[in-house]
């Protein structure tokens, strides 16, 4: 008798085995994640739940074809901030969502953060079954209910429940148009489980998104052209550059070397530019540098062009006469902005890169000899010009243990490549990053000085610069999803995600979703077994010392427990020890959990004179 042949089942041959996925008709739900393709949107980040789970089968469909699939998250502010991180890199709307009730009110705190920094973002959010409203359904957050809509209302640029499958295309073109355009933010659109579930109105996409939420290239003409005049006059104008500028820093940087004009940027503006640019004169503002300070405060100066910025209490250093005089000239994108410098010379409104070109193509002739008469010597661009700037050059370069954070933003600037991604955390991070980080061999322009052409081989990749950080709202724990966002756009280069321990326990969760997603975030943690900020307040303010201590934590432990590589540091020696090419080569995530001297102070005068504190 024949043995009969044994069959080796292999996941291969069950997967031809099994029948075809039955075609069933499109939803509502395959409808939005249709137009997250043509946006050229890879990730949804977000928290499962039942309420939105038709968006998550419409993604697994997707994502089976190659389109947008979900990032799971884990915690919906996270997702929210891994959006965040993933806009700047990108320039593309981040998308994030989460379910109903506890879901979405999860979310709240990133989105108010994308929305006070001018970040667009989709926010898509579920809710119960609309016969079910007002039922007290598990986790019911309609009108009848706890009202996120109503909460969402504060911190969106649109916000609206989409009732009826009619209306999806509507709404969505509706919000995708403001997250795009001047001012920009955050969207949020809420769901019902029917109406997310239901047969698509379309059985395609209606219309094309790139004729609708374009960048508009419009200006006012008239006061570009006052400028220019202004310009023709002034005999020491100086520039600000904010962080509203990226598409239009080349044009500016070209305009600046044209005229020879020195600048100085705003803490957001910071990563925007090379810390080595000749022209470059520091940071204005928060934690800032006193060259810039001195730079504007001279008498002789007679026109200052603040360019894309908020003038917030950061960017304005607390709303200092220094910037808020009559020498300004206010030059940006939105409305809300400009209404903020009242006491300005002018306004000028429009696309800040448009603006620019404009005002290349007519600086010649005359204004290059002007520019000549006021030329100034200056130094060649050189990683050692940093000592000129920082308050504190010993610490600095300090050999110091347990080592201080001047020396640690040192090596940080000095050890990673310069495609590197750095995101400063709100808190002590920030501060030290924002007043000592300084990476060399950046380009010091990106666009021919000739001013007739835009050099494409030379164009950014991103509007998001080397140096990323929140202002305004500023939450705890935004750098460490926002890294993490960052990556997933981006895997080619290493990001660096500087923040606290404080942040860490309130928002590192998220390190276990940089390792299932196999990115390379290297998560820089400045321990000092405190709320840094916090601390170092109370003792400035001369307050009551409390609630700010955080217990001693071995967090490269927690690091390798989450199957991340983690390693304790502790001087300049244990840095150098490390392989740093390899570290940025690995596909996963590292934590150097980096015990820092508690008794440093960050550069934070500023925070404390707004505060009523004389420091």
């Amino acid at each position: 008798m024949t043995k009969p042949k044994l069959t080796v089942v292999t996941e291969t041959t069950v997967e031809l085995l099994r029948k075809p996925e039955t075609q069933e008709a499109p939803q509502v739900a395959d409808l939005i994640v249709a137009y997250l393709e043509q946006l050229g949107v890879e990730y949804v980040f977000g928290v499962p739940g039942g309420a939105i789970e038709p968006l998550y089968n419409a993604l697994a469909r997707s994502s089976r074809r190659g389109g947008p699939r979900p990032f799971l998250a884990r915690h919906e502010a996270g997702a929210a901030f891994m959006a965040d991180g993933y806009t700047r890199e990108t320039g593309r709307i981040g998308v994030c969502c989460a379910t109903s009730g506890p879901g979405a009110t999860n979310l709240i705190t990133g989105v108010a953060c994308a929305f006070d920094n001018a970040i667009p973002m989709l926010v898509i959010t579920g809710q119960p079954s609309l016969p079910s409203f007002g039922k007290r359904a598990l986790q019911e957050s309609a009108c009848t209910g706890i009202n996120t809509l109503g909460m969402f209302r504060h911190c969106t640029r649109y916000d609206s429940l989409v009732s009826h499958p009619d209306q999806v295309e509507t709404k969505l073109m509706t919000a995708l148009q403001r997250a795009a355009r001047a001012p920009r933010g955050p969207v949020h659109l809420s769901f019902p489980l029917d109406i997310m579930k239901s047969p698509s109105p379309v059985p395609q996409p209606s219309y094309h998104l790139d004729s609708i939420i374009h960048t508009s290239s419009m200006f006012d003409v008239d006061a570009t052209d006052q400028l220019h005049e202004l310009l023709q006059r002034a005999r020491k104008p100086r520039l600000v550059i904010g962080g509203w500028c990226g598409e239009a820093v080349g044009a500016i940087l070209q305009f600046a070397v044209l005229l020879d004009i020195p600048f100085v940027t705003t803490p957001d503006g910071k990563g925007l530019v090379s810390p080595q640019h000749p022209l470059n004169r520091g940071v204005f503002g928060f934690a800032g540098h006193t060259a810039a300070r001195e730079l504007l405060n001279d008498e002789t100066v007679d026109l200052v062009l603040a360019i894309g910025t908020s003038m917030n209490e950061w960017t304005s250093s607390g709303w200092s006469g220094t910037l808020l005089n009559e020498n300004l000239v206010h030059i940006d994108e939105s409305a809300e902005h400009l209404a903020r410098s009242p006491m300005a010379r002018l306004h000028v409104r429009g696309r800040i890169l448009t603006i620019f070109d404009r005002l290349i193509e007519r600086a010649r002739g005359a204004d290059a000899k002007l520019a000549a008469d006021r030329r100034m010597p200056r130094p060649a661009p050189t990683p050692e010009n940093q000592d000129a700037l920082v308050a504190a050059p010993d610490k600095y370069h300090s050999d110091a243990s347990p080592l201080t954070p001047q020396r640690l933003m040192c090596e940080l600037g000095r050890l990673f490549p310069p495609t590197t991604r750095f995101l400063a955390d709100a808190g002590n991070s920030v501060a030290w990053a924002i007043h000592y980080l300084a990476p060399a061999d950046r380009r010091l322009a990106e666009r021919r000085l000739g001013g007739r052409r835009k050099q494409n081989s030379g164009r950014r990749r991103t509007d998001g610069g080397w140096l990323r950080l929140t202002m305004d709202f500023a939450p705890m724990g935004w750098a460490i999803g926002g890294a993490v966002g960052t990556a997933a756009a981006n895997r080619k280069a290493p990001v660096v995600c500087i923040t606290g321990d404080g942040s860490l326990m309130m928002n590192g969760q998220e390190l276990s979703a940089a390792v299932a997603e196999g990115l390379t975030v290297i998560f820089v943690i400045l321990n000092d077994g405190a709320l840094g900020m916090v601390k170092h307040g109370q003792r400035l303010a001369g307050a009551e010392r409390i609630g700010y201590q955080l217990p001693p934590t071995d967090f490269a432990a927690i690091a390798r427990a989450m199957g991340a590589h983690g390693y304790r540091i502790d001087s300049p020696q244990d840095l150098a020890k490390l392989d740093i090419a390899a570290i940025c080569r690995r596909r996963g995530p590292t934590l150097l959990d980096v015990h820092i001297d508690e008794d440093e102070v960050p550069p934070m005068n500023l925070r404390m004179q707004v505060l009523g504190t004389d420091v």
